[in-house]
């Protein structure tokens, strides 16, 4: 079973967990991470693009010249793609990029990503995130004292609004609820702190 040291607030090690081998010490897969991050990304994408075809852009409502005799090219539309202001062809229109990956796919990337955090000593457990007002500053000094100079995940085991708005200010720093976490933020973060508490959750979702 892997091991990791516990942490309290200030960076010192108060004591150590073992962690589910299940679930942080399976083989990473990172085809399936791969999959998995795609789909999130597409699943993201508004698919709110529009462009104007020939038939939606205004004017053109007759031949500008004859078929024959003008020496021209011949026209149907002075709306046609190739004109100054006509319609677009073949452009984006909106639609849906979203689609669903097995669940086995999704359990298996996350378990992965677990494995992968703990592997690499990316993974931070902390005894017990409290914040008692909305202070950024605690959340700062916390972080500092733990070594995070980049990109963190905080994993909370409920919601804490005091927390969320804490850290809300500080860049590249997310917080999120063992029901909300996600491959790709777990991927883009550079160290994943979670409370001790909320490792007894994701454990008994996913063993």
């Amino acid at each position: 079973m892997p091991k990791v040291n516990v942490y309290d607030m200030a960076g010192k090690v108060v004591s150590e967990m073992e962690l589910s081998e299940a679930v942080f010490g399976i083989e990473p897969n990172p085809v399936v991470v791969h999959q998995v991050v795609v789909n999130y990304l597409a699943n993201q994408r508004q698919g709110t693009q529009s462009t104007l075809t020939r038939t939606e852009v205004s004017g053109g409502g007759r031949k500008p010249w004859r078929q024959k005799g003008t020496g021209h090219a011949r026209q149907g539309s002075i709306r046609a793609p190739q004109w100054r202001k006509g319609g677009i062809a073949l452009g984006p229109k909106p639609r849906d990029y979203s689609y669903s990956l097995n669940k086995k796919v999704r359990r298996l990337a996350i378990k992965s990503v677990f494995s992968d955090k703990v592997a690499t000593s990316d993974l931070i457990v902390v005894d017990n995130i409290s914040v008692d007002s909305y202070k950024t500053k605690v959340i700062v000094e916390m972080l500092k004292a733990l070594g995070v100079e980049k990109k963190a995940l905080i994993v909370m085991p409920e919601h804490n609004d005091k927390l969320i708005k804490s850290a809300a200010n500080i860049p590249g720093v997310k917080t999120a609820l063992v029901n909300t976490i996600n491959v790709y933020d777990i991927v883009n973060c550079d160290k994943f702190i979670v409370a001790k508490d909320a490792i007894a959750k994701i454990e008994e979702v996913y063993a």
